[in-house]
């Protein structure tokens, strides 16, 4: 039995028994028996229901199980769905989004200084490593300048002797 048909019938047992109590408390009084009424305002019984991961998994996989004409159409009346919902279902977890429902919500855990410290350095290298491609991009640049220019570059240059006259 789904949770909306027990919400409905706990809400109709509380007003039978709200019912019976008024009906016999008018009775001991010595007054006459009063007619119930119906409330004529809308109670907010149903909300907008939400499923989780693993209800549309069991369902779907039900479904893909039923195989007996009929069989799908007793499912969704049991469950009060429509076929809409199990056809987008379907979607999700073709897409894999199903799994990822699953999946723990909120803030993220708190990090050990060490984790912390390896998020630091990593970026730091992640960094470093940017500037030195710059570097090396703009000391490539300069060589060929020089050539262009004719000027001698540090490749043309005699590299300095130990010993000095």
């Amino acid at each position: 039995m789904s949770s909306r048909k027990k919400l409905k019938m706990v809400a109709l047992n509380a007003e039978v028994a709200a019912g019976e109590a008024a009906r016999a408390g008018a009775a001991s009084a010595g007054l006459p028996a009063a007619r119930a009424r119906p409330d004529p305002e809308v109670r907010a019984l149903a909300k907008r229901r939400k499923f989780d991961a693993a209800y549309k998994l069991a369902v779907l996989g039900e479904a893909d199980r039923l195989t007996g004409s009929g069989g799908i159409g007793a499912l969704l009346r049991r469950e009060a769905l429509y076929s809409s919902q199990l056809t987008s279902w379907r979607r999700e977890r073709e897409a894999g989004a199903l799994e990822a429902l699953g999946r723990r919500r909120g803030r993220k855990a708190r990090s050990s200084p060490e984790q912390k410290r390896l998020a630091v350095l990593e970026a730091r290298n992640v960094r470093l490593a940017r500037e030195l491609e710059q570097a090396r991009l703009i000391i490539e640049v300069q060589k060929k300048l020089c050539t262009l220019l004719g000027l001698p570059t540090a490749e043309d240059t005699p590299a300095p002797t130990g010993s000095e006259s």
